[in-house]
């Protein structure tokens, strides 16, 4: 391709809307438009990046041995209805009515869909296990669309969904999909950790998250330096602590004022305590009803494992004007004691307190040498903290290290949970019908682009790895060249994917827009070229070569080979 004839209409200031450096540089280095808000239109280049991450997807899952389908956008309400996620998936889910009043929904997944589909033609547990996926464009309405790509309303997705006749076969097909997973992410040339998860609105009993580490990563992850355990924090079990004994030093917990303490911070300043030495109070509303979980002061409450403790099915932190009306409790007062009509769980942390402070359920007092395993035996003991950095790891004598991530993929182990419920079943060997065991896998392609990018960058623009850029290797021609023309005609005919600067700008535009868009490899053709030298620049690391044409072409071509399954590009010296 030569850049006369490319629309890459590159800005050198950043949108003011471009909160984070991928949405920036993806605007800038001419890959997408806003059209509202968190949807865009890809310009040439980034369909070039998109369609690089398509094909690797679509040959590790067929290699993996699923099949392509494509699903509708628009899905009827009905099947919705018949899995129970019309009423509960929520008003990210954008619905509409056709010209008849009958209501749809654009699907933003389609694990509906697909289960229509397989009980309509698959029959017999001869036809399984069978695996199907589509890479569609799909739509979230979320409240606050930000970051470009990262959380945008319509994105590009691969999703999967394999069926199976035994839990056994699902559990296989499972591990299939994390192996072609864990291909697809090296080949993407991306540093990535596998994590246990949350199985949130898809539900199902088993799940993870690949995660590609980032310091803007809205997630927050932990890893064990022992061991290959790693985690979402909201799905990372803690070890319970030992059960501090009864210190006879300690006397009878007692009252004190406390006036103007609702806040640890507070506390802590008043009765010249630690946060460790305090029991935090966290107020819900869970299924409507008034919750309380305990941790200790200095530990941030975990919420999905807050919401499994008290067997909720929905969760949400209360308002205090509301919990007031409901308890007669005042917030920023509420202790560990017995309580009539409020669900209370405690973090097993708590019982490894020797001696606590903790809110007496009266405005302006607190409590103070509460012994948990004396005072409050009443409670009812779980794993309720977030994990964090330093923590003991579960599976080993590990400690746990902490990471930001962004998600850019997520598999389910989904059992019977929408086969079941859409009377989606097969005959087994006995001519017995049962339901489908089910899992689902699922790939946010156009996100990948903005992962890669918050990994991939410097104060110039972008860093692509290899086998995500819209061009592999770029030719500079500083003027116009017979010999630059050669190398790019040779590049292309060696199944190069090049691109040949020939527009007819300053060499420092040239240089400048090759930094941003991020082409991997650079060669500059310049005051040398007379000489037979030309200078290569690796993006990357930043390495310049002087290095002779002779048998450039055939350096270059067996560099790129090596980076193109997520290796850096190593040319040598001359």
């Amino acid at each position: 391709m030569r850049a006369s004839q490319l629309h890459q209409p590159t800005l050198r200031e950043a949108p003011k809307d471009a909160e984070v450096i991928s949405h920036q540089y993806l605007v800038r280095g001419g890959y997408i438009r806003r059209v509202a808000a968190g949807i865009y239109s890809f310009l040439p280049l980034g369909v070039r990046s998109l369609e690089k991450v398509k094909a690797i997807v679509r040959q590790e899952m067929n290699r993996a041995g699923a099949q392509e389908v494509f699903m509708p956008a628009i899905i009827p309400a009905e099947l919705w209805q018949e899995s129970g996620r019309w009423d509960f998936y929520g008003p990210e889910l954008l619905r509409i009515k056709d010209r008849k009043q009958a209501d749809f929904c654009v699907g933003p997944t389609h694990e509906e869909v697909v289960v229509d589909l397989a009980r309509k033609d698959v029959r017999s547990y001869k036809q399984l296990p069978v695996n199907f996926y589509q890479i569609q464009t799909k739509f979230r309405d979320e409240m606050r669309p930000r970051a470009g790509l990262m959380r945008g309303r319509e994105f590009v997705m691969k999703d999967a969904y394999s069926f199976d006749a035994s839990v056994e076969g699902a559990h296989k097909s499972y591990r299939i999909m994390y192996d072609a997973y864990q291909r697809i992410f090296t080949r993407l040339g991306l540093d990535f950790r596998a994590v246990e998860a949350d199985t949130g609105n898809i539900g199902g009993s088993m799940s993870h998250e690949f995660q590609v580490l980032a310091e803007s990563g809205e997630d927050n992850i932990v890893s064990c330096d022992s061991c290959d355990f790693a985690a979402n924090v909201e799905k990372a079990a803690l070890p319970e602590r030992a059960f501090a004994p009864v210190d006879p030093a300690v006397g009878a917990a007692r009252i004190v004022d406390t006036p103007g303490t609702k806040t640890i911070e507070a506390l802590c300043k008043m009765l010249h305590v630690t946060a460790d030495q305090t029991i935090k109070a966290v107020l819900y509303s869970a299924d409507d009803q008034p919750a309380v979980a305990f941790v200790r002061g200095d530990r941030e409450v975990n919420e999905v494992k807050v919401k499994a403790a008290l067997g909720a099915k929905a969760l949400f932190l209360a308002d205090a004007e509301w919990f007031v009306k409901a308890t007669g409790l005042p917030p920023g007062y509420v202790g560990a004691l017995e309580m009539r009509g409020v669900a209370c769980a405690a973090d097993t942390e708590i019982r490894a307190m020797p001696s606590a402070v903790c809110g007496a359920n009266e405005k302006q007092r607190h409590i103070v040498d509460v012994v948990p395993t004396r005072d409050l035996k009443h409670l009812v003991y779980a794993d309720l903290r977030m994990a964090g950095a330093g923590d003991p790891c579960t599976k080993c004598d590990g400690k746990l290290r902490s990471f930001k991530g962004i998600e850019v993929g997520h598999v389910f182990y989904l059992g019977q949970k929408y086969s079941r419920s859409m009377n989606a079943t097969f005959l087994d060997q006995d001519s017995v019908e049962k339901p489908f065991e089910m899992g689902c896998y699922g790939i946010g392609v156009s996100r990948i682009l903005s992962a890669a990018i918050e990994q991939n960058h410097d104060a110039r623009g972008i860093q692509w790895p290899v086998a995500l850029a819209p061009f592999e290797v770029a030719v500079l021609a500083v003027d116009p060249s017979p010999l630059a023309e050669r190398l790019y005609a040779e590049l292309r005919d060696a199944g190069v994917d090049v691109l040949l600067d020939d527009r007819e700008e300053r060499p420092g535009v040239k240089f400048a827009d090759a930094d941003l868009i991020g082409y991997p490899l650079q060669i500059i053709v310049g005051r040398k070229a007379a000489d037979g030298v030309v200078e290569v620049k690796i993006r990357k690391s930043g390495e310049r070569l002087e290095l002779p044409v002779a048998d450039l072409v055939a350096k270059v071509v067996k560099a790129i080979a090596v980076a193109r399954n997520g290796k850096p590009i190593e040319l040598g010296a001359a």
